[in-house]
């Protein structure tokens, strides 16, 4: 892993949610400049949006704020596998946001067009740096196989594609998934990953102790250019961290 990394642990997934909503907070409240976020999808990300739209309804400047996905189930934005189709329901729902602010995947279109369609929408709106497109935060999650995005371990490929999204096959279901690239995620200025549950402890304790076999896990080659890396773990997902982190 790259040595650019911060570990935070808390107690549970909902303090972490508490946690990671205030430092967005704190991140984005004296901007007066556009802040592009990518989101996740997944349970952790759900717990965060209700406490954004609890807590920071009227607090956060949401104005300032664009949404994207890092990856999306080829489906119609009404299903429940969306992850447009959740964090609408969580958060966009109950709180006053642009329909202009919020850029999702059209998974309705068939999985090639919603790919060719994500990638015109990214180039048409994001600033480049090296010829990437340029996040200024990217959210991600972990699969219990160390997939994160929709790069999964039987495509790795896909972190070195030169190209800003690709379309991704889920190994079990063939569930098609547009999913962007490991080149465009490591050109955010931060990245940072929620991760809870003890089902993943031993795949994040392969990653962050460099153990043998964390190679062969797309998670562990998120490893920012120039940007900031940190993982947000409740103690569940991080009990098989060998050593101490604040």
């Amino acid at each position: 892993m790259t040595s650019k990394k911060a570990i935070k642990i808390f107690s549970t997934a909902q303090d972490l949610a508490e946690a990671f909503a205030l430092e967005l907070y704190e991140t984005v409240k004296d901007t007066s400049k556009r802040f592009d976020i990518a989101l996740s999808g997944g349970s952790t990300p759900k717990l965060l949006f209700d406490v954004l739209a609890q807590s920071y309804a009227t607090k956060m400047p949401w104005k300032q704020l664009h949404f994207w996905w890092g990856d999306e189930r080829c489906v119609p934005p009404a299903s429940d596998e969306s992850n447009y189709g959740m964090t609408h329901k969580h958060l966009f729902s109950k709180i006053e946001i642009d329909e202009s602010q919020i850029h999702r995947v059209k998974g309705e279109l068939s999985p090639k067009e919603a790919t060719s369609d994500y990638i015109q929408e990214i180039k048409s709106n994001l600033n480049e740096r090296q010829n990437l497109p340029v996040f200024d935060l990217i959210i991600l999650g972990m699969g219990d196989d160390g997939h994160t995005a929709s790069i999964f371990p039987h495509e790795m490929h896909l972190l070195k594609s030169d190209t800003i999204c690709e379309l991704a096959t889920h190994p079990a279901s063939g569930q098609k998934r547009v999913s962007l690239t490991g080149k465009v995620i490591n050109n955010a200025d931060r990245i940072y990953f929620l991760i809870s549950g003890k089902s993943k402890a031993s795949r994040m304790a392969e990653i962050i102790n460099n153990l043998e076999g964390a190679s062969k896990l797309p998670t562990n080659h998120i490893q920012p250019t120039q940007g900031q890396l940190v993982f947000f773990f409740d103690k569940a997902a991080a009990s098989e961290i060998e050593n101490e982190h604040d």
